[in-house]
């Protein structure tokens, strides 16, 4: 996951690049505050994916003395970093460029530039979307396109999914800004996308924060792995009830379990060490993300009522 992760991330850097540059000299051009705001857009983009790139390097350390479980919860930072960063840098300085102009409005000069930056720029974003989309069909299996963003625990995969579409509906918008005030010669259209784009950056940095807010913060593994992991442990011989199942994505191949288990009063403590050994390596094999286990024997009477209820 990891590996195409880092492919995708890689793709859109090197498209995003490209197209900053482009649309800078466009807009030195043609003075268009739409241009220049998409060019601020592409080089935030640009920015984040090195972030998206360093918070992946970061991810992959080992567990110490410090971070037992590992530095996987790296990646979940620095993308509400980045959902920051489009919002603070992205929308605000986009949506002030647009104000700007249209309190001082410049006509826009030598629009043809724009529209040959722009065309070269949907063919690049294009591409990079297309690579993002392929990987992101691939991993969200038979989820909805909205549910699997939801449920997802890898946020560099839609991260770099929503930049790329937003990357292209801000050039639609662009283009039609420059369309407009070249036709009316009226440059308040140039300023009105310029405001747009913002906001749509703006909308979209919101949205990736909430998504991936959850994760910082400490989401539970996927349903169907909690209900498969309640079923294994429950069916194991030596068991006499399953309290509990409290599990912690520690990064998006790092699944964090914990166990609070009612083992049969039959067992001898030698019984239920081999036990409890035996369940957390099954666990592991038929579970790969899941890489720590802890398991509590506990009296079903010791969980809370309502936790035990829930549990049925």
């Amino acid at each position: 996951m990891a590996g195409s992760s880092k492919k995708v991330i890689l793709a859109a850097l090197i498209g995003n690049a490209l197209v900053a540059t482009t649309k800078f000299i466009a807009a030195a051009i043609t003075g268009s505050s739409a241009m220049m705001s998409e060019g601020i857009h592409s080089v935030v983009d640009t920015g984040n994916q090195v972030l998206l790139l360093y918070g992946l390097k970061r991810a992959q350390k080992p567990a110490d003395e410090n971070f037992p479980f590992g530095y996987g919860k790296e990646i979940y930072f620095w993308s509400f970093v980045v959902a920051i960063l489009i919002f603070a840098l992205g929308g605000g300085i986009s949506i002030y460029e647009g104000i700007e102009r249209l309190l001082n409005p410049q006509p826009v000069e030598k629009s043809i530039v724009s529209y040959i930056v722009l065309f070269f720029a949907m063919v690049f974003e294009g591409i990079a979307l297309y690579f993002a989309l392929t990987v992101f069909l691939r991993t969200k299996g038979k989820w909805g396109y909205i549910e699997a963003v939801q449920r997802g625990k890898d946020p560099s995969m839609f991260v770099v999914l929503f930049e790329d579409s937003a990357a292209m509906l801000g050039l639609g918008i662009a283009f039609f800004g420059v369309l407009l005030a070249d036709l009316t010669g009226n440059s308040f259209y140039d300023g009105l996308a310029s405001v747009l784009i913002g906001l749509l950056l703006a909308g979209t940095a919101a949205w990736l924060a909430y998504e991936t807010k959850g994760l910082l913060i400490g989401e539970s593994a996927q349903t169907p792995v909690i209900r498969e992991l309640r079923q294994l442990v429950a069916e194991t011989d030596g068991v006499e009830h399953v309290n509990e199942v409290l599990t912690m994505h520690m990064g998006p191949d790092f699944i964090l379990v914990n166990l609070s288990v009612d083992f049969k009063d039959s067992l001898t403590a030698e019984n239920l060490e081999q036990l409890i050994a035996g369940l957390s390596r099954q666990i592991k094999q038929e579970q790969p993300l899941v890489k720590r286990v802890f398991i509590e024997a506990e009296s079903r009477s010791v969980v809370p009522l309502e936790e035990s209820a829930k549990a049925e």
